[in-house]
This record gives structure tokens, sequence and C-alpha cells, in this order.
């Protein structure tokens, strides 16, 4: 999908409160970046050669002083990469740490140059001339860096380094005595040795009494590049958000959705309560989100009216970038992306939704002869379906489904963010559709959830079947919701027809009535007229891919996803959705940059519970207290076995 042409310097500047940044500010922080880039480099260099290293090591020794965080070491080579990072997304702690260590230099060399034998040298006054040029800078460009920190990062930073350091001095101390071929040495010496190590890669000369072996060095000095690595990451980590969703906001959700949830089969999921929400100025829009790893991934389009959407928006951009979060989209409809790419966001295609008409469904015809034959190999074998909503289940009942469920479940990780709801059973979702199936003993083998997508539609939530079960029930108990939907609404028409009539009903109505009330078989009957499966991610690339011309690009990409179809159902998922023959709606994940994509593919990754990184917690042995239960968090797919006898 195209983007429609946007002015992204104005699009900055609204979305960051009270700042006209001019050009002018820009650049000065742009050559402070790019500074400490080219830094970083040059350092990472001269840590790798050796006659680089000595030279740079000759004039710190000497009677010079090299430029703002010039050493050719990898601890200064990380401390310039970090800081280059940390101010390219706009970190306010990140500029604070600079201009601390710009500050501080700037001070040593003016106080040296009060004596000779370093003012006497011209390299010292390009140094300072160097240095105060950053120091101008960076002060000029003091309000470019507005992102906010997590306040817990200081006194996280703090024990990261404590621990780090003593590591790292335990280590030399250890090993500098074992590995050192001279006599003599001491303890002091040895911690003298290990922190010179740390702070720089300095010539074997400053330390007579000391000899160890190049590895113990390069060891040393590494240890300390990862604590340095660990300290500047906690110190400027971008906030994690509330990721919670409170019960006023759910509430004020509730009634966009009510008004508006016909808009998007997605809608509902915005009720997960893992997720945080933000409303338009006037509160007839909401975009949901969630902040992982530094990226804030709104879920879907927003909810609530179409033309309160750019003020949603605007509001979730505004704290995106006053906390340096990246902003992406996961799972946007082509009228989302449309709305979104007004702020500058691109567009990459994710894969299609596939959506069932119930009056257009049909088993009739040759290209359903495959799951007409299912469809009646399992109603022949004395399956049967029950469908309800959840609030007319018996919580007994409801609690033996969550026990089912949980039992069924395939695998222990779980997953869903953008397309599933997160809990099962849950008072406050009712209105949900529970579908079951039950063999000829009246014992559950199989269950369907969907959540409402506005008053005449639902969309998938959960499945789960017993695997010991007959194939192909999954299908079975949605064939058995559209034909019961298809004829539910018959009936609602046929009722309607009589009413208009006059007098008493003829006799074909009459005969007729009996199989109109049987359609729920004791049920309430449920009118829906749409339907939303399982998502088919790629299904472009599966469809054209195997037609005839398929360019070899096309193809090799094809043959790229049918490979790992092996352990994600990548292929799968579109072949069950295909037997329907669905209208296919494409859903999209939006970007403001290429550069970005990498971030936004991990986030999301993350969020549906397809990478999981472990926490602190987990690290030794604790485990997180669970608001839901293992059955509540399911993922909109079809299980890799579940699968049609042809």
């Amino acid at each position: 999908m195209p983007s429609m042409p946007s002015n992204k310097s104005d699009r900055r500047d609204a979305t960051v409160p009270n700042d006209p940044s001019p050009a002018w500010r820009r650049r000065c922080a742009t050559a402070l970046i790019w500074y400490l880039r080219l830094v970083g480099a040059f350092n990472l260099v001269g840590a790798l050669s050796y006659p680089l290293r000595e030279r740079v090591n000759a004039h710190n020794n000497g009677n010079y002083y090299t430029p703002f965080l010039v050493t050719s070491g990898y601890v200064s080579a990380a401390f310039a990469i970090f800081f280059a990072v940390m101010l390219a997304r706009k970190k306010r702690a990140g500029w604070i740490a600079t201009m601390i260590l710009l500050g501080g230099y700037s001070v040593l060399v003016i106080w040296s140059m009060y004596y000779p034998e370093y003012r006497d040298h011209l390299f010292n006054w390009l140094s300072l001339a160097i240095t105060l040029s950053l120091l101008v800078l960076a002060v000029l460009s003091r309000r470019e860096f507005y992102a906010k920190g997590d306040p817990a990062n200081p006194r996280t930073a703090l024990i990261v380094v404590g621990s780090g350091a003593l590591w790292a001095v335990l280590l030399g101390v250890t090993l500098v005595p074992i590995t050192n071929s001279l006599k003599g040495v001491s303890l002091i010496d040895s911690v003298t040795y290990t922190v010179g190590r740390i702070i720089t890669l300095a010539p074997d000369s400053d330390f007579p009494l000391v000899h160890v072996p190049v590895w113990v060095d390069l060891f040393i000095n590494l240890s300390a590049l990862v604590m340095v690595l660990a300290v500047v990451y906690v110190l400027f980590r971008a906030p994690r958000g509330r990721e919670m969703l409170h019960e006023e906001e759910e509430a004020k959700l509730r009634e966009l959705l009510d008004k508006h949830g016909a808009r998007d089969s997605l809608g509902y999921f915005a009720l997960r309560r893992d997720k945080s929400v933000i409303f338009s100025p006037s509160g007839k829009a909401a975009v949901t989100y969630r902040v992982t790893g530094g990226v804030s991934l709104a879920s879907a389009d927003p909810i609530g009216d179409p033309e309160a959407w750019p003020g949603a928006i605007e509001q979730w951009l505004a704290e995106a970038r006053s906390h340096a979060w990246v902003p992406g989209v996961v799972g946007a409809s082509e009228e989302g992306g449309t709305v979104y790419s007004r702020f500058g966001f691109d567009a990459l295609e994710l894969g299609d939704e596939a959506v069932v008409e119930v009056d257009e469904f049909t088993l009739d015809g040759r290209a359903m002869r495959v799951i007409r034959q299912a469809y009646n190999r399992v109603k022949r074998a004395g399956y049967t379906t029950r469908i309800r909503r959840h609030e007319d289940i018996p919580s007994e009942e409801m609690d033996q489904l969550l026990r089912q469920a949980d039992r069924w479940r395939d695998g222990e990780t779980e997953r869903g963010f953008s397309m599933a709801l997160g809990r099962l059973g849950d008072d406050a979702d009712g209105r949900c559709v529970m579908v079951e199936c039950l063999d000829g003993e009246g014992r559950m083998r199989a269950l369907l959830s969907f959540v409402p997508w506005g008053e005449e539609g639902l969309s998938l939530d959960l499945m789960r079947r017993d695997r010991e079960s007959e194939n192909g029930l999954v299908e079975f108990m949605v064939i058995d919701l559209l034909q019961r939907s298809k004829d539910a609404i018959a009936a609602k028409a046929g009722q309607g027809q009589k009413k208009k009539g006059k007098g008493r009903p003829n006799a074909a109505d009459e005969a007729e009535q009996p199989a109109q009330e049987a359609v729920v078989e004791g049920d309430a009957p449920i009118v829906v007229r749409r339907v939303s499966l399982n998502f088919a991610m790629f299904r472009s690339v599966f469809e054209r891919g195997s037609r005839l011309g398929a360019g070899p690009v096309l193809r090799l990409w094809r043959a790229v996803l049918v490979f790992f179809s092996r352990w994600w159902q990548i292929e799968s998922l579109y072949r069950a959705n295909a037997k329907f023959r669905p209208i296919w709606e494409p859903r999209f994940v939006l970007f403001e940059k290429s550069s970005m994509v990498p971030r936004i593919g991990l986030a999301y990754a993350r969020a549906e519970g397809f990478l999981e990184v472990p926490s602190a917690s987990a690290l030794f042995g604790r485990r997180h207290q669970r608001a839901l239960t293992s059955a509540e968090q399911p993922h909109k797919a079809v299980d890799a076995q579940e699968k049609v006898e042809v």
C-alpha cells in the first residue's frame, strides 16, 4: 500500500510538545552524534591495530591530550558508540552523561594548559578546541534530547556497575598472580594493573612488576567491556510502559466498541488487559499498544470513530517520542493503514485474514467436495455441536471447559497479542460465543471460542481439540456454526415476512416452522452474518508462487516459507482457511523507517510469544505471579495436527 505524501519535519514538530526544533539545533545534535560514531569506530580500530594503539597511547602518556574519548580501547569505543546511539534516540539521560564527561574532560585539558610542557604543544590546543566545540554543540542542542528514561534506571545501573567492577577486579587479582612471569607482585600491584587494563589498553612499561600473557589483558578488558555495555543499557533503557488496562479504560473501550465495533474484526482484542491505551483528545477514539523492547507496538486499527483516529494516533506518537520508543503497528487493515500513512508510516503486507460471509457460504459444488466429504464423515461418526454465549454457560461447565482447554493446549508457550483475547471464561466477556463438539457418547472433544465483531459478526479467538479424536473436528464445528447461522438468518427473515402478512399463516409456513426451531437444537439462536477465521501469514506468496509463470524470486520465497512451515504452520494455516473459500482481507505491519523493521519484528515476535526473553526473576528461579490461567493465552492458529482427511 503506497504511503501518502507527508512532511516528516512538520509531523515531527507536531508530535514533540512545545518544541519548534529549528534546523540549526538539529544540525548541532547531528554533528555531536556523528563525532561520537566516528570516535567509536576509531577506538575500535585502534584496539585491534597494535601500531595505531601504540601511537595513541604515546600521546596520552606523554605531554599530549587526545580529543574527547579518543583512547583506542574497547571500553572507550563502547562508551562512544552507546552515547551516539542514546543521543540518536533523543535520550535526556544520554545527553546529561555526555555533558558530565565533556565538562570534566574540558576542565582537565584547560587545567593542564597552566603548565608549559602542555601549553607549548599545538596538538593540545587542537584537542582543547575540538573538546570545547563539542561542549558548545551539546549545550546548543540540549532541547533536542527530550526522551524520558525509567526512574529506576540509575539505581539499577549503580548495582550493575558495582557488581561488574567487583567481578572484573576479582578476575584480574586472580589471574595476574597466577600468570605473571615476574616475582614479587603484590596485591596492590595486581589491583592497579587490573584497573589500568579496565580503563585502557595501556603499555606494559607502566607496570614493571607485571608481565602476563596477552590473553589475560584481553580477557580483563573484554570483561570490563561487558560491564560497560550492561551499565549503559540499564542506564538508558526506555521505560517499559504500564502494560495494564484499567477498569475505567476498559469501560470506555467497550463503549467505543458498542458504537464502532463492527468496523474491525480485531477490535475486541483491544480489551486484552496486558495492553495500554491512549485516547484522542475528544475521547471518541483510542489506540491500544504494548511497549516491548523499546518498541511501542500498536495492534490493529484504532478503536472508535474514524474521524477521531488522527487525534488518537497523534497522542500515541507523542508519547512514544517522549520516551524514545520506536512506533510500530501490526495487523492494521487497509483503512487503518491509510490513516496511519498520513503520519509518515509505510506498510508491508503481513498476510490475509479469512472472512466468511454466511449468506454466501455453501457446501454445494465441486470446489467444496473435499470439505463436504470431511464434514459428512465426522457427522456420520456421531459428532454434534453445541453453540452458546459464554454468559449462558453455567459456572461449573465453564470451569470444566477451562480445564479441558488447558489440557489440550499445544505446548507450554502462551501466545497471543493482536488476534487473541488472552482470557477465557471472564465474566466481562459474556457475549463471546462458545462452540463445543461432542462425540457420540456426549463427551466434549473440541471447542472454539469467538469474540464479538459488532452485533452480527464473530472473530475466532481460541481453538482446542483432543488429539485422540477424529481429524477434521475444527472444520466440522466451523461449518456447523456457519450453517446454523444461515438457517437462523432465514428463520428470522421468515418471521419478519409473517409479521408483515395478514391473517393466519398458511400450511406451508406451519410445515416449515419445526425445521426453523430445530436449527439450534435447544440453544438460543445466534444470528451471525460474517465470521473471521484464522490469519494466514504471507498468503499471497503461497497462492501466487504456485501459479504457472511465477518468477524465480517468488518461487524461492515460497520454497523458504514451505521449509519453515514444518515448525511454524505457515502453509497449513493458509490451506486450512482456503477450504472455506473466504474473502481475503489484507493486514499490514506499519513502520516509519525501513531500519525500524527488524526491531518491530522482534517486538512483535516477543509480544505474540514466539520469542521468550528470560526475566531476572526467572533467571534466579522465581516465577511471576500470573493473573491469567494457562488456558487463557490462546493463539489464533490451527494446530499442526488438525488436518482434513481427503
